[in-house]
């Protein structure tokens, strides 16, 4: 009798124990699921980009970190070239990925932060979200435009006026309007589907660079009529306006809201795209005084140099 009494109270212990357990599962799992940031790890990562001038260099990198689940937000200060990863367990895949653009990356600090402290909450509203993504396709729709339209007009001016410069620049505008329509028309697509859009990218981008430096070859050896100046200078000029409007743009698109949008001088003047269109410029006012074609060829080949460097950063997004 003893005994079966001691069975029964083994056997109600052991189903109490059970349920306890159940219960206790079952709650921490909905409780986890509802509040993912209660008790999670959460690492604060930041980089110095040295080569990361302007927002095209922004969104390869946003692609080559795509595939990275443990990455839970990205901030990006192009003025002072650092990237903000805020992510669960280590860095080093991350860190192999950016390391991978070749974009001059610098570890600069990792430290453990709190996710329930307010200063440390970066995440928004599903509302808020789709809002802010609808805006951002919106403006890179406008700057794709923007590059595209003026990668032909330099391209077919370029041609006309006889200018290797405008030429190189036109595939330097074509160059940030693949990174953007990457960006674009590859959103929700699967990651063979991007990695082939990247591929055919950037080797279309070698292709037309390699040909442009065969033609500056074919100029330099050969008698060719001097390039047309004031087209080089008047187009580049319009050039400059249309990326200082897409830095303005995407500069306004990050400041906080209320705030008036601004562009640092540091900013601009570093921006490769400024750089470029100033040394076409440049090229132009040379051809002039020198009547010679040597500084357009010069400035033209130093931008399909460019031009290759950024094709292979496309396709490391292949890989």
């Amino acid at each position: 009798m003893l005994l079966r009494q001691a069975g029964h109270l083994m056997y109600s212990v052991i189903c109490i124990s059970l349920f306890i357990n159940f219960s206790a599962c079952f709650f921490s799992a909905y409780f986890l699921n509802h509040h993912p940031d209660i008790n999670v790890t959460m690492n604060k990562t930041t980089f110095k980009i040295s080569k990361m001038d302007c927002p095209s260099e922004e969104n390869l990198i946003r692609m080559k970190l795509e595939g990275h689940s443990n990455i839970e937000h990205l901030e990006f200060d192009i003025p002072n070239r650092q990237l903000t990863v805020f992510h669960h367990d280590n860095i080093e895949g991350i860190e192999t990925a950016i390391h991978d653009l070749k974009l001059g990356d610098t570890l600069l600090s990792t430290e453990t932060i709190d996710p329930s402290d307010p200063n440390n909450n970066f995440k928004i509203d599903a509302d808020s979200s789709h809002k802010k993504d609808a805006e951002q396709r919106k403006l890179l729709w406008i700057v794709l435009v923007i590059n595209f339209a003026f990668f032909i007009i330099e391209m077919s001016t370029g041609l006309i006026s006889r200018s290797m410069g405008l030429v190189a620049d036109s595939l330097d505008m074509l160059a940030d309007s693949l990174v953007y329509g990457i960006s674009l028309f590859a959103v929700g697509g699967t990651v063979i589907k991007k990695k082939r859009i990247a591929r055919i990218a950037g080797y279309f981008q070698i292709t037309l660079a390699i040909l442009g430096f065969l033609e500056v070859l074919r100029r330099f050896f050969g008698n060719e009529q001097l390039p047309d100046f004031s087209t080089m200078i008047v187009i580049s000029i319009l050039a400059l306006i249309a990326n200082l409007i897409c830095l303005y743009l995407l500069q306004k698109s990050k400041s906080k809201e209320g705030e008036e949008a601004h562009m640092q001088a540091s900013m601009i003047f570093t921006s490769n795209d400024v750089i470029i269109n100033l040394g076409v410029i440049v090229a132009g006012i040379l051809v002039n005084w020198l009547h010679s074609s040597t500084p357009d060829l010069i400035i033209g080949s130093i931008v399909f140099a460019l031009v290759i460097q950024g094709a292979f950063r496309i396709l490391k997004l292949s890989k």
